[in-house]
């Protein structure tokens, strides 16, 4: 018998594994996702340039992104049908080909502008609801002090996720935990998840997939609008937004915000359950477009905060001292893409970012101050035919990190390399995307990563099968050291890159107003690395941790499941996500669940909406039983609901929203403390958050439109 390959096997392990749970769910609410591809016509002509290349899709000369564009800045009112009909013809941005978003091989889900107004309404200060209502993706909080998070694609960790602006790294290549918190969503247009290894599009920080937030793009006339918010939290945000023409050939746009949160001890046992902080974000962007059709795209972001978190003024932990948790943060970027065609059918393409982050942090006596950087240069060029697009292009990447404390885990990234992607349509039915990238690291040596995906569309059914294979060059920063700082890490030896094979098989079926649709995925994960704690002494006492590689792999297997109706002004989204994620225990060399990773999640909503008009939502989302770690109080959770409601009615220029989040008022300390008996060896003084911790809130405001 002929031996099976990696990739073989892992697609065999998926389709065995997912279709058993599938059929078990079959009956349940199915995995939500915000773009569904629907049969279209053949592929318009179009250069193969994205978001990587050049920056606005608006800049392609295809049919579809021009009635993309002409939407976006309409005052008609359509039913919700049409719309979703309508943001499906854009051509994506996250993927380096030239296709429309139910043409790519690539699977690609999209968040439209309505789904972002939606959130906005419910979270104006960050993104993280946003993006945490789409299947198969789960916002993980990592610091109960300060409450930062970071994302997880389908029960991959999140530091594995790549998460761009307009195609360009500007929050980092392995952006902290706290950076999804920092970003507002006023000025966003759509937002683009690529689920699995992207390693072959953007390089090592991209092992578990992509989150590509799209700017909105100025159009013919002034505009904008103002967001004002506040909850019964003492929570405060104001956005602004505003674009216009500056010339016949140059747009600008700018957004702004302040946030602000009061220090909130919800179950008042003397620690802050929502982390204080104030807030200051702004970018502006220019957009330009010559007559013989180069395009150039620039943007400046700056970012101000101070957080606070920890005990209370005059509250202790059980040491009897108290133990403020304090992070400020600065933030400056700056990136650039240019695009200019050569010749009838190629365009060369080039972009740049750059990324300065400084941080100030307590963790209670001790001090750390530390800076963070990141850089990229690339350049391509593209070309396209009848039936293929490709690109072949260059770039350079750089990472720094530097402490003023801990000077021992300094690190200076630089990592050159090689990509392509050759993007293939045999017929009308059958399409592929071969994409791979080499590069050289200067830590982790030479790193090959590549990636194929089919596309098979007979009528209504759409099929989409990838594999792909990244890795992830190892930082200090696991979850764990981002909550609790450098001060307990032991010096790091011989860590390798942790290394992984994704695979997933998607089969979407869409007519007239119902979508459905099953993914089937699957993951092996390699030298993922972890904690592992140690005593410093002769006493036996954990008092310190160490990173070290689990050499015996992690693996996942699962399934997303979907149903969306549409009746009338009426959509109606009902999701189920199977996720069987496990790894090798280090003492007992036993497999066991992967840690704040639920078996079974699901969630369901109705949304009634009258664009222009008002709109009213409910929505329930159900979490299953995670294990927990190192939690002295249960090895496991409890499952839970969040359920919610919101409304919005607009008057003119005027749109008036309330939200009611968390009708439950369901709290984690309701199940047990939050506080630990003693410290944790890796220096946190709170179990992980599993739930949540703000309890019953409420949250009013205006939005504020206007036309110059």
């Amino acid at each position: 018998m002929s031996k099976m390959t990696p990739a073989t096997l892992l697609l065999l392990s998926l389709s065995v594994h997912g279709i058993s749970h599938a059929a078990q769910a079959a009956a349940a609410v199915t995995a939500e996702h915000n773009a569904r591809q629907q049969p279209q016509s053949a592929k318009p002509k179009a250069h193969p340039e994205t978001a990587l290349d050049q920056h606005p899709d608006e800049h392609h000369d295809s049919h579809a992104d021009k009635h993309a564009d002409e939407h976006e800045h309409a005052d008609s009112h359509m039913d919700e049908h049409e719309h979703h009909e309508d943001i499906e013809k854009i051509v994506v941005q996250a993927t380096r080909s030239g296709r429309i978003a139910d043409e790519q091989p690539i699977r690609v889900e999209l968040i439209n502008r309505e789904e972002i107004e939606e959130k906005a309404a419910m979270r104006p200060g960050n993104i993280s609801m946003l993006v945490a209502e789409t299947g198969g993706v789960r916002v993980q909080t990592t610091s109960p002090a300060l409450g930062s998070a970071n994302i997880r694609l389908q029960g991959l960790y999140g530091r594995y996720t790549q998460l761009l602006a307009d195609g360009l790294p500007l929050y980092g290549n392995q952006a902290s935990s706290i950076g999804l918190l920092q970003i507002p969503p006023t000025d966003l247009k759509r937002v683009e998840i690529i689920k699995g290894s992207a390693s072959s599009l953007y390089g090592g920080s991209a092992m578990g997939g992509v989150i590509n937030l799209v700017s909105r793009t100025p159009g013919e006339s002034l505009q904008g609008e103002v967001l004002l918010n506040a909850t019964s939290r003492d929570g405060q945000d104001i956005t602004t937004y505003l674009e216009t023409p500056l010339t016949s050939s140059l747009q600008g746009s700018i957004t702004a915000g302040a946030h602000h949160q009061a220090s909130t001890d919800v179950d008042q046992d003397g620690w802050i359950d929502l982390p204080g902080y104030e807030r200051y974000t702004a970018r502006p962007r220019l957009y330009w477009q010559g007559d013989a059709g180069a395009t150039l795209y620039t943007t400046v972001g700056v970012m101000s905060e101070k957080r606070q978190g920890g005990t209370l003024p005059g509250r202790s932990v059980s040491d009897g001292n108290p133990f403020s948790q304090t992070q400020d943060s600065e933030r400056l970027d700056g990136g650039i893409v240019f695009s200019m065609p050569v010749f009838d059918n190629l365009t060369l393409n080039s972009r740049g970012s750059a990324m300065q982050q400084q941080h100030q942090h307590s963790f209670g006596l001790v001090q750390e101050k530390d800076q963070h950087a990141s850089y990229l240069l690339e350049s391509s060029i593209a070309g396209y035919s009848d039936k293929s697009d490709w690109v072949i292009g260059a770039a350079y990447q750089a990472e720094q990190f530097a402490s003023e404390t801990f000077a021992q885990f300094d690190y200076n990234y630089t990592v050159p390399g090689l990509f392509s992607q050759f993007d293939y349509a045999f017929n009308s039915l059958f399409s592929t995307s071969l994409s791979a990238r080499l590069e050289e690291h200067s830590e982790f040596g030479s790193q090959f990563s590549p990636r194929v995906s089919l596309l098979y569309r007979p009528g209504d059914l759409t099929i989409r099968a990838s594999y792909g294979k990244g890795y992830f060059a190892p930082t200090p920063f696991v979850e764990e050291i981002d909550a609790a700082g450098l001060s307990r890490l032991d010096t790091i030896n011989n860590l390798k890159a942790e290394t992984a094979q994704t695979a997933s098989l998607d089969i979407t079926y869409a007519h007239e107003n119902i979508e459905s649709s099953i993914t089937l995925f699957a993951a092996n994960i390699d030298d993922a690395i972890g904690l592992e704690s140690y005593a410093s002494a002769n006493d036996g006492v954990l008092n310190g941790v160490r990173l070290v590689n689990n050499s015996a792999g992690s693996k996942i297997r699962g399934s997303e499941l979907l149903l969306r109706y549409y009746w009338q002004d009426i959509k109606l989204t009902a999701s189920y996500l199977y996720l069987d994620a496990t790894e090798l225990e280090a003492d007992t060399l036993q497999q066991r669940k992967i840690a704040l990773t639920p078996e079974h999640s699901a969630g369901f909503v109705a949304m009634w909406e009258q664009h222009g008009r008002f709109r009213a939502g409910f929505e329930a989302y159900y979490t299953g039983v995670q294990r927990l770690n190192d939690n002295p109080f249960t090895d496991s959770s409890t499952p839970y609901w969040h359920l919610g409601l919101m409304g919005e009615i607009t008057v003119g220029q005027f749109s008036w929203f309330v939200n009611l989040e968390n009708l439950l008022d369901v709290k984690q300390t309701d199940q047990h403390p939050m506080i630990l008996p003693s410290r944790a060896a890796s220096g946190q003084w709170t179990t992980d958050i599993w739930s949540r911790n703000d309890g019953f809130i409420v949250n009013a405001g205006v939005r504020v439109k206007f036309n110059g």
